[in-house]
């Protein structure tokens, strides 16, 4: 079977990189060739080839870091926005500090990124963004988190067709849950076992389970590549045929 290697000597960047979806994308992406820069809070157990670490709540740190990150690899071909916080409670429950740190971390980091990545990346550049089904079609009880994941979506679609031109393709993929380490410590929070909360999400998926990172991952890759060469704007829901209730 032949070897792909669609990303040979691209440079990558990939935020929340500590996370279930950040890390297998990281591990994907090398062994397709790329050079990848990871960011997070502690890169140090990451296996990329230049580690960032630092706080997406900070912007200066966000406007410097795709310049630094062009500057040791000489060039910046791949963007991937990938870290997030879900922020659940009515809106009578959540606080000015809920509302902060999710449009910071879910808004306007993936915004000062994108903005600084762009006048860096030449034709044949690609931008990935990770938006949520409950970005398209809101669930119950999430309107910090529903609202800024329907910004991405729409910051992705704009952004599409303002750099198409440029040859800088930008896309969204939108998963409903995940069963990542952050899905698990929600439940771990409400008192819940997570192994037992997930069986019970796998049943309300007519695929039989909730996705894992690969499944995820598997789509980024694939808007990052060439064989996405005619998608740009587009958000592409990943959901197990699950709709949102």
């Amino acid at each position: 079977m032949k070897n792909y290697r669609r990303f040979e000597n691209k440079k990558a960047l990939i935020t929340g990189a500590n996370g279930g979806i950040g890390s297998v994308l990281i591990e994907a992406l090398k062994k397709e060739g790329a050079l990848v820069a990871a960011t997070d809070l502690d890169t140090e157990n990451l296996k990329a080839d230049a580690k960032f670490n630092g706080n997406l709540l900070d912007s200066e740190f966000c406007d410097q870091l795709p310049k630094k990150v062009f500057d040791q690899f000489n060039g910046l071909d791949i963007l991937c926005n990938v870290a997030g916080v879900i922020t659940r409670g009515k809106i009578n429950e959540v606080t000015d500090k809920d509302y902060n740190l999710t449009m910071k971390i879910n808004v306007e980091a993936p915004f000062r990124l994108c903005r600084a990545s762009i006048p860096l990346m030449k034709s044949g550049s690609a931008i990935v963004n990770v938006s949520s089904c409950w970005g398209l079609r809101p669930g119950p009880e999430h309107p910090l988190y529903v609202m800024s994941k329907a910004a991405i979506a729409s910051l992705t679609q704009c952004l599409g067709l303002d750099h198409a031109q440029d040859g800088i393709r930008i896309n969204a993929v939108s998963p409903n849950e995940v069963n990542t380490q952050m899905l698990r410590s929600g439940f771990e929070i409400r008192g819940l076992d997570p192994d037992k909360a997930i069986a019970e999400l796998d049943k309300s998926v007519p695929l039989g389970r909730i996705a894992v990172p690969k499944d995820i991952v598997d789509v980024i890759l694939f808007l990052l590549s060439d064989e996405s060469r005619y998608m740009c704007g587009s958000v592409v829901e990943v959901n197990g045929a699950k709709p949102v209730s």
